[in-house]
Formats: C-alpha cells, structure tokens, sequence
C-alpha cells in the first residue's frame, strides 16, 4: 500500500465546536481511513502553518482521494496537503533503477 501524510487545517466553526465538546478526532480519522480498506500509522495535532498531520496507508490513490474528499465535505477541515511517501527500500529500488534507465537517458542540451 501506498503511504501518504495529510497536513490540514481546522475551520474556525471546528476548533470551537472542540473547544465545547472535545473528542478524540484520532478514532474518527482511523474509522475513515479503515473504511477505505487503509490504515492509520500517526495522526497528530501540530504547531504553524497546519493544525494536524496524519500518516497513513491507503491501498489506492482513489481510496485516498476518497478519504479527502470526505473529510473536506464535512466542512470542518482545509487547506489540505497530500504527499505521497516511499520507503527507503522503495527509494533504493529506484535509484538501481535510474542507474540502468539512466544510461540511455540524454539530458536536453548536452548533444
């Protein structure tokens, strides 16, 4: 499955309705995601531009996008930012990869 982090931003309307009702938006985001056949490694409330950052799998883009849209529905989420994650081991496979595409590979304006 594919990782992806989510960084977000709470309404105004929402961090007043949890100021008057907390509750643990953690559980609520897990159900999400599992629903979509994912799961939930990390959701945490964060400091600066974003509000929270959740780390997750997702077996697809559209389960993800999925999720999302959900989220952003509901109205009490924005400025979402999704970023897709690869393992180390992932990365290195690449870059073996790049090694071999590489050498048929002519960068524009070296001739």
């Amino acid at each position: 499955m594919t990782i992806y982090i989510v960084q977000g931003r709470y309404t105004g309307d929402a961090v007043r309705g949890m100021m008057n009702k907390s509750e643990n938006r953690e559980e609520v985001v897990r159900k999400l995601i599992e629903k979509v056949g994912g799961k939930l490694h990390g959701y945490y409330v964060t400091f600066g531009e974003y509000d929270f950052l959740i780390v997750s799998e997702a077996p697809s883009e559209e389960a993800c996008l999925t999720t999302l849209i959900t989220a952003a529905a509901g109205g009490s989420v924005t400025n979402l930012k999704t970023t897709v994650a690869v393992t180390t081991a992932q990365a290195m496979k690449a870059f073996k990869s790049a090694k071999d595409v590489g050498k048929t590979f002519r960068s524009a304006g070296t001739g």
